[in-house]
């Protein structure tokens, strides 16, 4: 309101005696013009600035739109729609006036105030957990875009009670404003689109298997290794395989009182992880299996009601499979250890949530109560070990929960460094989508996006 006030009159240079106020106090001294009380009141003031120092990596970011607010804070938007808070580090509190900005533009930092976030495979699994998660959770966005492939194009989700119309994935600019993309679409998507998505400085946080193990993508699980998301030279995360995220949450503690060095573990893993279909697939098994009907199978190798399946992916050359060997080389990497793990990898009749029997051996002894106090300590787990009363983890307590569950905790009887364990993870939840959202939180948290 820099103009003219509802009467229609001038009110830009004096107050009501008609006195110059711009620049003095009431004994004379030059002094900082305080906040009007209309923008107390609610009303807006806007003006634009050109922060030069602020190290903006996208051009379209040096240009701010300040808007300021009640007084309160400073609401911004650049010409891209892109939009902020700027707080002042030397005392702490929200910009006041254009006056102090323009003094004091090194004291300032910047932070997120208007988050524009993209979902891409919204209409699988893991993306619809995204959804769930983005809102259960009430993570800082403002606007979130869903993709998916040109047969989901054209179909709408809810977000808080917002209607969202997916658009279809193409290699163009609609991701020029987006600054995180959740991507869960397969390994194949995902390369062919990632210059598309990271090309004006998003950061994508990819579910694939396509750069887990690129030296320059860094690798994350929250609870072990959030540092590591500082150096992304391709603005790309990668979100582990689901077995491994829930064995390395576990494994953190353990590592940290005595260095793990063998791991051997047999995974337990339920239809989730192949996806959607796949659990309607074991659903339907099931009930044509009762009715003594021919089974359909297609998403798995062999019939999964009412039996284990011991392959999942394909076998290797050392006649390990893909998912067994995701599990020994991701562990590695995100621990920084050089610590083996050997898997078996079992599917399971089971919808939702993993479940993994493991075996540590430690570079020097641990008593079973070091480890339980550890494991109560730590983050993203829940100790569940009273077997003489029935309670360890189950893959039925587990679904739908953010916490991995431990228990049946027990020192090996073949080796003095040996500690045994059973755990239990939704694989949907933190095995995908949660831990990707934990990794968008400790980017925002931290002010590690690019804008910054």
């Amino acid at each position: 309101r820099t103009g003219q006030d509802r009467t229609g009159q001038d009110r830009t240079g004096q107050d009501r005696t008609g006195q110059d106020r711009t620049g003095q106090d009431r004994t004379g001294q030059d002094r900082e013009p305080s906040a009007p009380k209309s923008r107390r009141d609610g009303t807006l003031l806007s003006f634009c600035v050109v922060p030069a120092g602020l190290g903006c990596s996208r051009p379209h970011h040096r240009m701010l739109k300040h808007t300021v607010n009640k007084g309160l804070s400073l609401r911004d938007k650049t010409v891209s729609g892109f939009g902020f808070r700027v707080w002042n580090k030397k005392t702490g509190n929200n910009f006041r006036f254009l006056n102090q900005v323009c003094k004091n533009l090194c004291n300032f930092v910047v932070l997120f105030d208007f988050m524009k976030v993209a979902i891409v495979g919204v209409s699988g699994a893991v993306g619809q957990e995204f959804l769930k998660v983005l809102e259960q959770r009430n993570f800082p966005l403002d606007e979130l875009y869903l993709f998916g492939s040109q047969r989901s194009a054209g179909t709408s989700y809810v977000f808080r009670g917002k209607q969202i119309e997916v658009k279809e994935l193409k290699d163009n600019d609609d991701f020029k404003t987006i600054d995180i993309a959740l991507t869960s679409a397969g390994a194949g998507i995902s390369r062919e689109f990632a210059p598309a998505i990271t090309r004006y400085g998003a950061v994508m946080i990819d579910n694939s298997s396509a750069f887990r193990m690129d030296t320059d993508v860094p690798l994350v699980v929250p609870e072990v290794n959030p540092e590591d998301c500082v150096n992304r030279p391709r603005n790309i995360i990668a979100n582990p395989n689901c077995s491994t995220i829930i064995l390395a949450v576990v494994l953190k503690p353990i590592h940290d009182l005595s260095p793990i060095q063998n791991v051997r573990v047999a995974t337990y893993q339920a239809a989730s992880g192949a996806g959607a279909a796949a659990m309607e697939e074991l659903k339907t098994q099931t009930q044509q299996a009762l009715n003594s009907e021919p089974v359909t199978v297609e998403k798995f190798k062999h019939q999964l009601a009412f039996n284990l399946i011991p392959q999942i992916d394909v076998f290797t050359d050392n006649d390990y499979t893909k998912e067994e060997m995701k599990m020994h080389n991701e562990t590695r990497k995100i621990m920084h250890s050089n610590m083996t793990v050997s898997a078996s990898t079992i599917r399971v009749p089971v919808l939702r949530a993993h479940s993994e029997a493991a075996w540590v051996e430690t570079a020097a002894p641990l008593s079973i109560d070091e480890v339980r106090k550890a494991l109560l300590q730590a983050p993203g787990v829940k100790v569940q070990d009273n077997p003489a009363q029935g309670v360890y983890p189950m893959p039925l307590l587990a679904a739908d929960e953010d916490d991995i569950f431990v228990g049946r905790l027990r020192k090996d009887l073949v080796t003095p460094n040996g500690v045994h364990f059973w755990c239990s993870g939704d694989q949907i939840r933190k095995g995908a989508a949660l831990n990707a959202v934990q990794i968008a939180e400790y980017l925002v948290c931290k002010k590690l996006l690019s804008i910054q």
